[in-house]
C-alpha cells in the first residue's frame, strides 16, 4: 500500500469520525437548550411559590378564585 493510499484512508477516517461529532454535538446542544428552557420555567415557578409562601406567611389574602370544580 502506497503512502498516498494510506494517507487518504486515514483522512477519510477523520472525516467520518469530524462527521460523527458534528452530529453528538448537535444533539448535545439541542438537550442543553431544553433543560434551559425547563430551568428557567421552574425558576419561575420557584419564584412565584415563594412569593405566594410570603404573602401567605405576612397574612396578605391569596387571590379569590373559584373552586376547581366551577
Amino acid at each position: 500500500m502506497s503512502s498516498e493510499t494510506k494517507l487518504m484512508e486515514r483522512l477519510e477516517a477523520l472525516e467520518i469520525r469530524i462527521a460523527y461529532q458534528d452530529e453528538a454535538i448537535e444533539s448535545l446542544n439541542q438537550t442543553i437548550t431544553q433543560q434551559w428552557a425547563l430551568i428557567d420555567a421552574l425558576q419561575r415557578q420557584t419564584a412565584a411559590l415563594g412569593e405566594r409562601l410570603d404573602d401567605a406567611a405576612n397574612g396578605v389574602a391569596p387571590v379569590d378564585r373559584p373552586p376547581p370544580h366551577y
